[in-house]
């Protein structure tokens, strides 16, 4: 049995426009870093195991303070990356809509169906993901892990892992805030998710 606490990222420059960020190496504001410490001082009395982040910067800045709180090694893996919104990368929604107008109404009604121009396939996305989690799960048997990464990808492994079709990640899992706190329940192939979205203040 492994515990996974999913995290996302410290809010970055982008939030305040609400600007998607995909693979864009975007920095973490003031209030990110703030975020990311006090995550940490959570981490260190979390009893985690390991601390797992992507490789983008922004998911790595703000899990580097909770691997030194834990006194574990930060590991990294490319598979924990955001979703590759291709044309959609840096726009907001509304400027989406002024430039692929029919692209942004189709991802609307159906993101796993109608990925944004040029971004990547949400299945092929899920399964990285969800490989990625299944691996740090095997490597930390019994263990209390925490892993950095993004929004997107994360409620679309949410829907992959509890067997939901993809396409209703945007609904079933409405938002994920900054620094909050998904934990998953790993036991022989089974999933129960244990937390969604818990804000830092009520971490456990």
């Amino acid at each position: 049995m492994t515990n996974l606490v999913l995290v996302r990222h410290g809010e970055t420059v982008w939030h305040a426009e609400n600007r998607y960020a995909g693979l864009s190496d975007v920095e973490l504001t003031p209030r990110g870093h703030a975020q990311a410490g006090q995550l940490a001082g959570w981490a260190g009395k979390a009893g985690l195991s390991a601390v797992w982040s992507s490789t983008l910067s922004r998911a790595r800045v703000t899990a580097e303070a909770s691997a030194a709180t834990a006194g574990v090694e930060l590991r990294t893996d490319a598979r924990l990356r955001e979703l590759d919104f291709g044309q959609g990368d840096g726009l907001t929604s509304a400027e989406m809509h002024e430039r692929f107008p029919a692209a942004r109404a189709a991802f609307e009604a159906d993101p796993a169906e109608h990925p944004l121009p040029g971004g990547e396939d949400p299945d092929l996305a899920a399964g990285r993901f969800v490989a990625a989690l299944t691996d740090i799960a095997g490597a930390h048997p019994d263990g209390r892990v925490l892993v950095v990464a993004h929004t997107t990808a994360i409620r679309l492994a949410l829907c992959r892992l509890i067997g939901v079709p993809l396409g209703e990640y945007r609904r079933l899992f409405p938002r994920l805030d900054n620094c909050a706190v998904t934990e998953l329940r790993l036991r022989a192939g089974q999933v129960a998710i244990l937390q969604y979205n818990s804000p830092i203040g009520a971490l456990r």
